[in-house]
């Protein structure tokens, strides 16, 4: 599946691990398609997962948080946030955001 609504944008801690975030925002009749697409990126990253699953400060090796909020009276937004070895992010979003 190639990612159409959610772009995101990759911070490296300096210590091998990252975080990639992407924000959506839209109108409620497009959730379900933003939804898909979490969906995806969710199951890609725990069919390569590095490890288990859970906070990295925690000895997890990988984590991805997701939050819906409405986003004014027309709108909802959609955040995914995905941590982990720096390598395998970039990998893996690489793949996903790939036409």
């Amino acid at each position: 599946m190639q990612l159409q609504y959610l772009i995101f944008d990759a911070s490296d801690d300096g210590e091998g691990n990252g975080s990639w975030e992407a924000m959506a925002s839209v109108p409620p009749d497009e959730l379900s398609t933003v939804m898909a697409e979490v969906r995806a990126v969710e199951a890609a990253a725990q069919s390569d997962a590095p490890g288990p699953r859970g906070a990295l400060d925690d000895g997890g090796a990988w984590d991805l948080d997701i939050q819906t909020l409405p986003d004014g009276d027309e709108r909802v937004s959609v955040t995914l946030t995905l941590t982990g070895p720096w390598a395998w992010g970039e990998d893996l979003i690489g793949r996903l955001s790939a036409p």
